[in-house]
């Protein structure tokens, strides 16, 4: 079912504004609240731990915390350890990480797509409660397990954008959470690329595919969705702007290209409590549209 979820953005908004903008984000009934950890800003497993904690019903998604930057056994013992904190609340993604931090932290690696075809079915595994073996080029586990593994495994998701790691998300993740900046039609290119991987590895089921639109409300939204942009062809159709009624009705273009849930990124300036309670007005219509 199409879903709205919204985000906090870690270049407009420090930590010390996070409590306020879950609480926020709660108190306005918006079902999913999205965070990254970009290098070097704040990191994510605390973040969503600290979120979850405060908080009764949002969903806090991860989009993305960087492979690279901790060890698969690691990277499972924070999933599963807050998933069992707070049962199907997180929706945790993993991805390449910006290549130069990785460099600069010495991590980066020589291929990201082995790095993604290693990692993610070995973290699924260790989710799922099963005793792990890989010896691969960069993940490696001798028969590792989790002691507390989550009652129920969540969805791992990976972060994708070119054609090849598009297709290798549908093979080995449970999600795709696709950055902001593109058209339905673009969008439209990524899912199709994403379930031609998934059916390919022959995995049934379906893959929840998350794309961030920048949006914005209020007083000169559309300039301000617009700015944010970029300089991008065509900027009017990469963002949403206008009201609850007009960014519900907006974001259909994005479903009708094969996304499953439309995370909306605030355009840079605006208060970010409103952003959310508006926010929160969008997800109500778009869901009471599809019952």
């Amino acid at each position: 079912m199409p879903r709205i979820g919204a985000i906090f953005n870690p270049y407009t908004h420090s930590p010390d504004e996070f409590r306020g903008a879950v609480l926020a984000a709660e108190e306005a009934g918006l079902p999913e609240l999205w965070v990254w950890e970009d290098c070097f800003r704040q990191s994510a497993f605390a973040t969503v731990g600290a979120a979850l904690a405060w908080t009764e019903a949002v969903r806090i998604g991860i989009g993305i915390a960087p492979m690279p930057l901790r060890n698969v056994a690691a990277t499972a013992m924070e999933i599963a350890t807050i998933e069992r904190l707070f049962p199907g609340r997180l929706l945790p993604g993993v991805g390449h990480g910006v290549l130069d931090w990785m460099g600069q932290v010495g991590a980066r690696v020589a291929s990201p797509l082995t790095l993604m075809r290693e990692y993610v079915p070995a973290l699924r595994g260790l989710l799922a409660g099963e005793q792990v073996e890989v010896d691969g080029r960069y993940v490696t586990l001798d028969a590792v397990s989790l002691d507390y593994p989550p009652q129920t495994p969540p969805l791992v998701y990976a972060a994708a954008e070119g054609p090849k790691t598009l297709r290798l998300s549908g093979e080995v993740a449970d999600g795709t959470v696709l950055d902001s900046g593109h058209t339905a039609a673009e969008y439209a290119v990524a899912t199709t690329a994403i379930r031609e991987g998934r059916a390919g590895a022959g995995r049934e089921g379906g893959h929840d595919v998350v794309a961030y639109v920048v949006t914005a409300f209020g007083a000169d939204a559309e300039a301000r969705a617009v700015a944010d942009v970029g300089d991008k062809p065509d900027p009017a159709l990469r963002a949403l702007w206008g009201d609850a009624a007009q960014v519900a009705a907006g974001a259909e273009r994005f479903f009708d290209a094969g996304v499953d849930d439309v995370v909306l990124l605030p355009a840079s300036r605006g208060d970010i409590g409103e952003f959310y309670r508006e926010a929160g007005e969008v997800a109500r219509r778009v869901a009471s549209a599809t019952r």
